[in-house]
């Protein structure tokens, strides 16, 4: 996929030679965006979990996989909500840690999303 990340470290990432401190969400279209987490945080008080209303905001029409980078420690999950949706559009999901989910990420092709919690 493109754009490649090239390194990932605790609470760090490097994609196409930029680096960036806090989640980001990536789309086959290639641009990198931060997470959104504040619409997680509003339902359920942490990033750790993923509202439906931030899977809205991820999903984009077409996606085909959603690889989840969990974190260092698998923090960061899906809620019964957000993984439904993602489900009733028909997109595949792959949960694993965010060091496992860049090899995934880097490996894929099609019409992929990557979200990526770089902490805990």
């Amino acid at each position: 996929m493109e754009p490649k990340i090239e390194k990932y470290k605790f609470g760090v990432i490097r994609i196409a030679g930029e680096t960036y401190e806090h989640d980001v969400l990536l789309r086959w279209d290639g641009k990198v965006r931060r997470r959104k987490s504040r619409l997680s945080k509003k339902v359920f008080g942490t990033a750790h979990k993923v509202s439906l209303d931030e899977a809205e905001q991820i999903y984009k029409k077409g996606a085909e996989l959603l690889i989840l980078g969990t974190g260092r420690y698998g923090k960061a999950q899906l809620s019964d909500e957000a993984q439904r949706y993602f489900e009733k559009k028909g997109v595949r999901i792959v949960l694993a840690l965010t060091g496992e989910a860049v090899k995934f990420w880097n490996e894929a092709k099609g019409k992929v999303i990557g979200l990526f919690h770089l902490t805990c």
